[in-house]
């Protein structure tokens, strides 16, 4: 600038290497001012002699100290910038300080109060003894201060708070922003007028001058302070993808609802690609969305309560989970007998996504979400067959008894609450009404079907009117030859997949099938290939492993896909037997604990392999065998097969089939631990 040479430099103050602190007066007359508290204050800090030491001489706090920070140890890319017609004017900084308020006189307080406590204490000492008492006193000479001791000396803390309290205060004065000196200041700040011509540094493209005033540092990284693990600000996160976006919000606030998410993820985002993206981090839970056990608990952690490993917790939290799509309301010492886990951990596990409420047990944290079930019925019954094949492996892990479970697992249970006698009962006659309903209409669509004749064409058919008479008689005669299927266990079948009825659209009304003659539809070849696929893998499975098998692969399928329409445990059973399987009926013992579905297995008869002959002897010792020695099915492989086969092939045909528990072989899913 043109002003600089008669503008000398008077003092510079090098904010990197000096603290400064600036005292400041406070307005006692102001009506915000609490003049007790002032009077509080003062008195802690200099007692009720005031002295010259004293820290506030007017026996009131009237001033507040302010102490400097660095807020950064690169101020080179930072500037003072000044808009003013049009024009921006920038000044580069060389240092930066940040004050904040000193609360050295609390410190002082505490001292005072600490001397007063051992003056106090001196004194009742000092009545017990007598005042002729004469005590030895040793005399010591210090020795000279070597040049190593002084050096450590002069840059100990002590050393340095002492001589900071001996600088003296230099007394400054303020100048408004409307003084006269304040707008002489700050036409500093304002680049002389001049011609576009001497401004030879602005000649740049945008992007080089950016370069120049902001340029890459790499100190900036190291100086950053380092926040916690857990902490990260929104804007930090929406520079990440979408999938880590939503990981990182699941796993830090453990259940949410969709709308939620959606807010806290922008507008501009596809609600689509955020759908897409939860179902691999979370599991839906009435309506909301609760994280993933393996996103809290990875695979190498453990309990910090217990030390049980990340795989027991995940398996205690997905029952947790569970019981919370059954019902609103957990209880803890439940949770804690069946999962066998410290109750510490059971309550992590509750507190993720329940508060307790008093002599009633823990409830979800929120309440059932209607609207995002109603909106995407798709998703729901994707989460349903996944909550399905959970349930099957909590039931084989924890030994859960039949009779315990619920026999319709709702995945999406409404909110539950008190239902009076009255209220249950209404709902059994509107249950009855809409059964009685679909079973007339299913009536009449059969009996049309009945009544339309093959017709040749250009033959016409006179119609004559049927009397109300008439179509009694007629429905009365269809209802004695055809009978409907009205029992629990009927109905039953229709939901053996977790399938609504109204969903079974175009199919059989008892078991979902389809009509005759339609084995090439898309359903049938879609199921047929899956039949294929998963027994060329496991040539031996029961009923109830193949539908948590085929529940998962429609979990895995994207929504509207044709398997969806509705597949029926028959429908299943004779795909299996189309594919070229057996059934194989084990005799199984008869205090069994095993299900129906459990009893029901199925074995891939001829793979095309060199072992397929291995295979079926050995299925058929289990045809009359529930479980059996190793040196029977190797005697019993020798005689059918007329060869001494190598240990290598009977382990082969074992492995593809059975499994060994307590030195007995079983065939696999058969055996009863």
């Amino acid at each position: 600038m043109a002003n600089e040479e008669d503008d000398p430099v008077v003092q510079e103050i090098k904010p990197k290497q000096q603290k400064v602190e600036l005292e400041m007066a406070i307005d006692t007359l102001n009506p915000n001012y609490c003049r007790s508290k002032g009077e509080q204050i003062a008195l802690n800090v200099d007692g009720a002699c005031a002295d010259e030491t004293s820290t506030y001489s007017s026996k009131l706090m009237d001033k507040q100290t302010f102490c400097s920070s660095q807020t950064t140890s690169n101020t080179s890319r930072y500037a003072a910038a000044l808009y003013r017609q049009g024009e921006l004017h920038l000044t580069p900084l060389h240092g930066i300080l940040q004050l904040r308020p000193s609360f050295s006189y609390l410190d002082k307080a505490d001292a005072k109060h600490r001397e007063r406590e051992a003056a106090n204490e001196a004194g009742d000492s000092s009545q017990d003894e007598a005042e002729d008492d004469v005590k030895q006193i040793t005399v010591r000479f210090s020795r000279p201060e070597s040049e190593q001791a002084r050096q450590r000396r002069v840059q100990s803390y002590e050393f340095l708070q002492k001589k900071h309290a001996e600088e003296p205060w230099v007394h400054l004065h303020y100048y408004g922003l409307r003084d006269s000196r304040s707008e002489h200041e700050r036409q500093y700040l304002l680049c002389p007028g001049s011609s576009g011509v001497e401004n030879t540094e602005l000649v740049k493209s945008p992007s080089e001058y950016l370069m120049m005033l902001m340029p890459p540092s790499q100190e900036e990284e190291k100086d950053k302070p380092v926040a916690p693990s857990n902490v990260l600000s929104m804007a930090q996160l929406r520079t990440l993808p979408l999938a880590d976006q939503i990981k990182i919000l699941m796993k830090n606030v453990k259940v949410m609802p969709f709308a939620n998410l959606m807010s806290l993820l922008g507008p501009s985002i596809d609600s689509v690609a955020v759908l897409r993206g939860i179902q691999k981090v979370a599991m839906l839970v009435q309506g909301n969305w609760v994280v993933k056990s393996d996103i809290l608990y990875p695979k190498d952690s453990s309990s910090p309560h217990s030390g049980v490993p990340a795989e027991v917790l995940c398996r205690g939290r997905d029952f947790v989970m569970w019981k919370f799509t059954q019902s609103r309301w957990v209880v803890r010492k439940e949770v804690a007998t069946v999962t066998k886990l410290c109750a510490e951990d059971v309550k992590d596990f509750l507190e993720h996504m329940a508060v307790v409420r008093i002599n009633k047990g823990w409830e979800f944290i929120l309440p059932y979400d209607g609207e995002f079930i109603k909106k995407h019925p798709d998703v729901v019954q994707r989460q349903h067959m996944l909550w399905t094949g959970i349930q099957a492996k909590l039931e084989k892990v924890y030994n859960l008894v039949k009779e315990t479970m619920p026999k319709k697992p709702d995945a999406q249970s409404g909110p539950a609450g008190l239902v009076s006698g009255d209220q249950r009962i209404q709902v059994a006659k509107t249950k009855a009404q809409q059964n009685h309903a679909l079973l007339e209409r299913e009536l009449q669509r059969r009996k049309e079907q009945l009544r339309a004749p093959a017709v040749p064409p250009g033959v016409r058919i006179k119609e004559e009117p049927v009397s109300e008479e008439g179509e009694e008689d007629d429905e009365q005669e269809a209802e004695e030859e055809e009978p409907m299927d009205t029992s629990p266990s009927g109905l039953h079948s229709k939901l053996a997949n977790g399938l609504p009825p109204g969903r079974a659209a175009g199919t059989d009304s008892f078991n979902g099938h389809p009509p005759p003659g339609c084995a090439s539809t898309p359903v049938a070849r879609e199921l047929r290939a899956f039949v294929e696929a998963t027994f060329q893998r496991q040539f031996v499975l029961t009923l109830s492993e193949l539908k948590r098998l085929f529940n998962l692969h429609l979990a895995s399928l994207p929504p509207g896909h044709t398997l969806f329409s509705g597949i029926s445990d028959r429908m299943l059973q004779d795909t299996v037997l189309a594919a070229g399987c057996k059934q194989i009926l084990v005799p199984f013992p008869p205090q069994t604990a095993a299900s129906p579905d459990e009893q029901k297995v199925f074995a891939l008869w001829e793979s095309g392999d060199m072992s397929d002959q291995h295979r079926q002897v050995l299925l058929e010792i289990f045809s009359k065998n529930y479980r059996v020695r190793r040196n029977m099915i190797q005697s019993r492989l020798t005689q059918e097969c007329g060869e001494d086969l190598s240990k290598q092939e009977v382990d082969k045909v074992l492995k593809d089939c059975c499994v060994s528990y307590g030195g007995m072989w079983y065939l696999k899913g058969t055996v009863q631990s």
